[in-house]
């Protein structure tokens, strides 16, 4: 373990003094069990659940109207008490004190941080519920560790219903002030057969890291099943209600999910005002914030592929451009558009040959979705030392968060078979499914392809597929050309050694061997300066915490910030 993940780990576990007493002189009872900062619907939701379990709480919001309207509506006869300033909400609780955040993740954060520490002891705990960027949370956490206060950075997954009901709950930090909260955190999650859907996920922003992850495989699904859907309407001409009726039926079988089934429920809406399906008038831009663009980024900093998740990021900006592709269907042509055919024949556009192929090759191209996001927790795991059970993560995503769905049993299966496993890939059951369906994912995009419909994460995830079962590359000619133009040496692959040649004229090439340091190991190109890099003033704050979409609302599941200080900042 590093030495900061091991002083993260080592925060001090002194018990609390006495509650610190309020203004006036008066020490409220300190029995609340835990207090909730910030009332929006989630924190609510949260507060709800965790009195409906049997724990008493404290709620505090900065404006004292949000805590007066929830304690007379929502929380009338409950064991729910609210206070109006920081000092009675601390005095409130008892030792060592349990304070859950669930504001708005960036600035905020840090912000509410401020504002309880002068009131916080040695010992207490302090719990990020929202959507904070991990690296974020890795300097609070050694903040506060010096400080003696521990801090658990918490995923929290399943939307609004999930919050009330049992969502899946990403908690990482402290080891030991993950178990003062255990209790509590397993009655309030959601329940498989498997069990609570929590964890201890692992010190510093490891759970914060993890549903950043579980977002961007979030990306990754929605964007497969739009592809679906847009495939069944284009090419097979199918109406919403039909559809519907499709994706239901797939919900009984593998392909059962949390998305799938509420894919076909939004189908089946009819507009109240129209009569027409709803689906078909909601404007095609999507919306994204954050999480998923983040967990494309770190993968090209931890250098671990994962194109079904980027495809997904980039449809969605893409979408973003609606002005701009109206003009562009008016002046670039393609199959379908214009009286041109599609390049199909009609075997080829068979209805039940396609359905089958498009549900098997949703299947396949799911397994590559969720491998390269497993692949990329266990890289991380390994490159910040935090020790992830990638088995248990695959367990507590089985229910209460929005990717729950019935592949996530062989995925756990294959982890436990193996916990050494590097790509899900390699597992025997996972091979063998993809063996199995690779046909038919080929099939499905090569009909896509003949109607001009694009399906980026489909083609992504055959890609990623295809290319990591492919012994031999055509990488071998690219650092040839990088040797060429910038000397940067060569491996061969019947010699040990590095190697440069000079290349004109060609006919007397040879290998030499070279003392360069290798480019295998990245050194001396690319590296980024020790010293912080600070954007350039004209991109703050929209080119590195852009927000899109101003009339809409981002899901407060998804909805994530960074801080000032990680977005001037390249620390990873």
């Amino acid at each position: 373990m590093s030495d900061s993940a091991h002083s993260a780990q080592s925060t001090a576990t002194v018990p609390p003094t006495k509650a610190q007493p309020a203004p006036g002189g008066a020490t409220p009872a300190a029995d609340r069990h835990v207090g909730v900062v910030g009332l929006a619907v989630m924190g609510e939701n949260l507060a709800l659940n965790i009195e409906r379990n049997g724990f008493k709480i404290a709620v505090y919001n900065r404006t004292p109207t949000r805590t007066e309207d929830f304690l007379a509506e929502r929380a009338a006869g409950k064991q729910i008490d609210g206070a109006f300033n920081v000092a009675d909400f601390v005095a409130a609780l008892a030792p060592p004190r349990r304070v859950l955040m669930m504001v708005k993740a960036g600035a905020p954060v840090d912000a509410v941080i401020a504002e309880l520490l002068p009131y916080l002891q040695p010992g207490d705990i302090l719990i990020d519920g929202g959507n904070s960027f991990f690296q974020d949370t890795e300097r609070r956490s050694k903040e506060l560790a010096a400080k003696g206060i521990n801090f658990v950075g918490m995923g929290v997954s399943g939307g609004e219903e999930g919050a009330l009901w049992g969502p899946s709950l990403m908690p990482g930090g402290q080891k030991v002030a993950y178990d003062h909260l255990e209790p509590m955190l397993t009655a309030i999650a959601a329940k498989t057969e498997a069990g609570p859907c929590v964890t201890y996920i692992g010190p510093g922003g490891s759970g914060h890291y993890v549903k950043m992850v579980h977002n961007g495989i979030e990306y990754g699904d929605m964007q497969l099943i739009a592809e679906t859907y847009d495939i069944m309407r284009r090419a097979l001409k199918m109406g919403a209600d039909e559809m519907a009726q499709v994706f239901g039926e797939w919900n009984q079988s593998k392909l059962e999910s949390y998305l799938i089934e509420i894919t076909a429920a939004v189908l089946s809406y009819k507009d109240a005002q129209t009569g027409k399906p709803l689906v078909d008038l909601i404007l095609d831009e999507a919306e994204q914030k954050g999480t998923g663009r983040w967990t494309a980024q770190n993968a090209l900093e931890l250098g671990v592929p994962i194109p079904t998740i980027d495809a997904a990021v980039w449809a969605r900006q893409i979408s973003a451009l609606k002005e701009q592709r109206v003009e562009a269907s008016k002046v670039l042509h393609g199959p379908g558009q214009d009286g041109q055919p599609a390049l199909i024949t009609p075997g080829e556009l068979d209805k039940d040959r396609l359905l089958k192929a498009l549900a098997a090759g949703l299947y396949v191209a799911k397994i590559s979705s969720y491998a390269q996001g497993f692949a990329l927790l266990r890289v991380a795991s390994e490159t910040y030392e935090w020790n992830l059970n990638l088995s248990e993560i695959a367990r507590i995503w089985k229910g209460g968060c929005i990717i729950r769905a019935k592949l996530l049993d062989p995925i756990r299966q294959a982890f436990q078979d193996d916990p050494q496993l590097v790509n899900l890939l390699l597992a025997p059951s996972f091979t063998d499914a993809v063996n199995e369906g690779l046909d038919q994912l080929r099939h499905a995009i090569r009909v896509a392809r003949a109607f001009g419909i694009p399906c980026p994460a489909f083609s992504a995830s055959l890609d990623y597929i295809d290319s990591y079962r492919e012994a031999r590359l055509p990488a071998n000619l690219i650092q040839g050309l990088r040797d060429f133009f910038g000397a940067h040496t060569y491996h061969r692959i019947d010699e040990p050694g590095t190697f440069h040649t000079v290349w004109e004229p060609p006919e007397t090439a040879k290998s030499e061997p070279s003392h360069r340091q290798t480019w295998a190991e990245g050194a001396g190109e690319g590296e980024r300066s020790p010293h912080p890099a600070h954007t350039p003033a004209a991109a703050e704050p929209k080119l590195t915490a852009p927000t899109d979409g101003s009339q809409q609302h981002p899901d407060a599941e998804e909805e994530g910030e960074r801080s000032p200080e990680s977005t001037k900042k390249a620390e990873y």
